[in-house]
């Protein structure tokens, strides 16, 4: 494992990004405490900010925070809706930018990516973040503005990234990167999150600086896996690479408006979700085994899951979600109120290793309603909008369902038909 004796990597995030592509597209909001809702409603109070402007967050305001409690700390808080298109033309036309200075390496989120330096780069790291600074504001828009971190390794630099926000440029060298992690809380750490400082502290670390003394292998016992020991080495200026994932799962969930919490209500939007989640596994080539419904209610939640045989048409997938849903309605008194749907098909398989079942009549009926299906798909794809569905296709408030705003997964344009 090679330990890095210069900067090599970049972490460039951009600023309160939902926010700030609102700012740069409406004029009317530059300037001003912006907070992003995800539908319009009557009864705005009761949902919730999901991303706010600089503006905002200097008043107290966070992201995911209740809209009425946002008002609270900032009465001048503006209210705009979400626009998920918007924010992908804005995610490409970012990337595209970028791309022309240095080539991207990992898109970490929608907002957040890194790139390795090369060598004039490595020399003159200011110069490269000044050009990509400018870059984006001539060409995309001067609201948009992002923060940069350079250090030796993706997690360092995603470190140094967060130091000096918005609008900065903070360089880690290797020699001094110890003492300036030893400034940060363990909370800062990315992948420390409440319980791992907890076990930390229980086990007499309440420090960065007592956490980069430690050894390898007590951090892998601390973490009780490889991830641990990996960390550690990544503190530590090694140059780690993360790990290749494979797809788990695809799903959609939704926060609904006040109006439309009951239990009657709201079975169209979970038809809508599960079939875009279905439409993004048939793209990317895969079976379910399993499908996942789970209900936020204002009080607790309500779980149902149903064995699937190996499916990915709408008709196997859309039968189990209405037996899953005929379960719901009757465990749950019509009184409840439902704040958030969602839908889960997860054990997947490749369309590669699936094997037809004889005892399903695999081999007819479920083959017949595949070809429906990705004719169905194919005919949407050609007019590049949704011409063709099974059953009802009714757009909740807002629209946008399947294609909403995201941090960690990029909405495709077919997303939105």
């Amino acid at each position: 494992m090679r330990k890095c004796e210069t900067i090599e990597r970049l972490y460039l995030d951009f600023d309160g990004f939902f926010a700030s592509v609102m700012q740069q597209a409406m004029p009317e909001l530059r300037g001003r405490p912006v907070g992003v809702i995800p539908f319009e409603t009557s009864k705005a109070k009761y949902t919730t900010v999901i991303a706010c402007s600089k503006e905002a967050k200097a008043y107290g305001v966070k992201n995911v925070m209740r809209t009425g409690d946002a008002l609270e700390v900032c009465p001048d808080l503006v209210l705009v809706m979400q626009r998920p298109d918007l924010f992908r033309r804005a995610h490409n036309a970012l990337l595209n930018e970028i791309s022309c200075e240095i080539p991207i390496d990992t898109v970490k989120s929608i907002d957040e990516l890194t790139c390795k330096l090369g060598k004039n780069d490595i020399r003159f790291p200011e110069d490269l973040a000044q050009r990509l600074k400018k870059r984006i504001a001539n060409n995309v828009g001067p609201h948009i503005t992002c923060s940069i971190g350079f250090a030796a390794n993706r997690l360092l630099s995603k470190l140094a990234c967060k130091v000096d926000k918005p609008n900065g440029v903070t360089i880690w060298h290797p020699e001094g990167a110890l003492q300036y992690l030893s400034a940060l809380p363990l909370s800062e750490i990315s992948g420390i999150g409440g319980r791992m400082e907890r076990r930390l502290n229980a086990a007499g670390i309440f420090t960065t600086a007592q956490l980069t003394a430690t050894q390898p292998k007590q951090m892998r016992a601390l973490w009780g896996n490889v991830n641990g020991e990996r960390m550690w080495y990544a503190l530590h200026g090694y140059d780690i690479q993360a790990q290749p994932t494979g797809r788990g799962m695809y799903g959609h969930g939704r926060v609904l408006p006040p109006e439309l919490r009951k239990i009657h209500q709201c079975r169209d939007i979970a038809r809508l979700l599960l079939t875009k989640a279905a439409r993004r596994m048939r793209r990317d080539r895969y079976y379910a085994n399993k499908l996942w419904l789970w209900l936020d209610l204002r009080e607790g939640g309500w779980f149902g899951q149903r064995d699937l045989p190996c499916v990915n048409d709408d008709q196997a997938i859309l039968n189990a979600l209405g037996v899953i849903w005929d379960k719901a309605r009757y465990e749950l008194p019509k009184r409840h109120e439902i704040v958030r749907v969602g839908v889960t098909l997860l054990n997947l398989t490749s369309a590669d290793a699936r094997q037809l079942d004889m005892f399903l009549d695999d081999d007819k009926d479920r083959q017949r309603w595949e070809r429906i299906t990705f004719s169905i798909d194919n005919l949407n794809r050609k007019f590049g909008k949704r011409v063709v569905s099974v059953g009802p296709w009714k757009l909740p408030p807002g629209g946008y369902a399947g294609g909403k705003i995201a941090y960690t997964r990029i909405p495709s344009a077919e997303d939105f038909w």
